[in-house]
C-alpha cells in the first residue's frame, strides 16, 4: 500500500511538472511569436535616451528622413518590376538611385551625430509596399504616381522645416541639399499623375 501511495504521489508530481512545462513552453512560444519591434521605434527609443530638446528634434528628422528613403527605394524597386510603362519603370529606377544616394549620405551624417536611424523598412513602409504589391496590374502606375505625389509633398514639408529649423548646421545644410531632388521628383510625379486624370 505504501508503494502504491508513493507511485500515485510520484505520478501526480510528474503530471504537475508536465503541466508546468507545457504552460512554460506555450508562454515561450507566444513570446517568440510576437512581431519584432519596428526599426523606427527602436531608433526613436535610442535617440530619446541620448538627446534632449533641439537635438532630439534633429534626431527625429533624421529618423523620418531615413524612413522616407527606405520606403522610396522599396517602392522604386516595385515600380521597376510591376510598372506597365517604360516611364514608370524609369521613374522607379530614378527613385531607387536618388534615395539610395540620399540614404548613404544620411547614414554617414547620422553616424557622425551619433543618431540611431532605421536600418530596415519600417511598418509604414511595409504597409505601403504591401498596398502597392496588392494593386491590380492595370491600376499600378496610377497608384504609384498617387503615392509618390503624396509622399513627396510630405517629405518636402519635413525637409523645408529642417533646412531652416534644425539646431545642427550640418543637418540644416543636408536637408537643404536634398530639397531640389525632392521637388524635381514631385514635379515628375505630378506630370505622371495628370496622365491618368484624362
Amino acid at each position: 500500500m505504501k508503494k502504491k501511495n508513493q507511485f500515485l504521489k510520484s505520478g501526480v508530481l510528474l503530471l504537475g511538472l508536465a503541466s508546468v512545462s507545457v504552460v512554460l513552453m506555450l508562454t515561450l512560444v507566444s513570446c517568440n511569436n510576437s512581431k519584432p519591434k519596428d526599426t523606427k521605434e527602436v531608433a526613436e527609443d535610442h535617440n530619446d535616451a541620448k538627446f534632449a530638446n533641439s537635438k532630439e528634434d534633429d534626431a527625429m528628422f533624421l529618423v523620418n528622413a531615413e524612413e522616407i528613403n527606405l520606403e522610396e527605394i522599396q517602392l522604386g524597386k516595385l515600380a521597376q518590376t510591376r510598372g506597365t510603362t517604360s516611364q514608370v519603370k524609369e521613374l522607379g529606377k530614378m527613385m531607387e538611385t536618388d534615395h539610395t544616394k540620399a540614404s548613404d549620405d544620411l547614414q554617414a551624417l547620422a553616424a557622425k551625430k551619433q543618431v540611431t536611424i532605421p536600418t530596415t523598412l519600417t511598418e509604414d513602409g511595409i504597409n505601403a509596399s504591401k498596398k502597392l504589391t496588392d494593386t491590380k496590374t492595370a491600376d499600378f502606375d496610377k497608384e504609384y504616381a498617387d503615392m509618390m505625389v503624396n509622399g513627396h509633398k510630405d517629405a518636402i514639408s519635413k525637409f523645408e522645416k529642417a533646412s531652416t529649423d534644425a539646431a545642427d548646421p550640418e543637418i540644416r545644410s543636408w536637408a537643404a541639399s536634398v530639397l531640389p531632388a525632392l521637388r524635381s521628383h514631385l514635379d515628375q510625379f505630378i506630370a505622371l499623375q495628370k496622365q491618368y486624370e484624362m
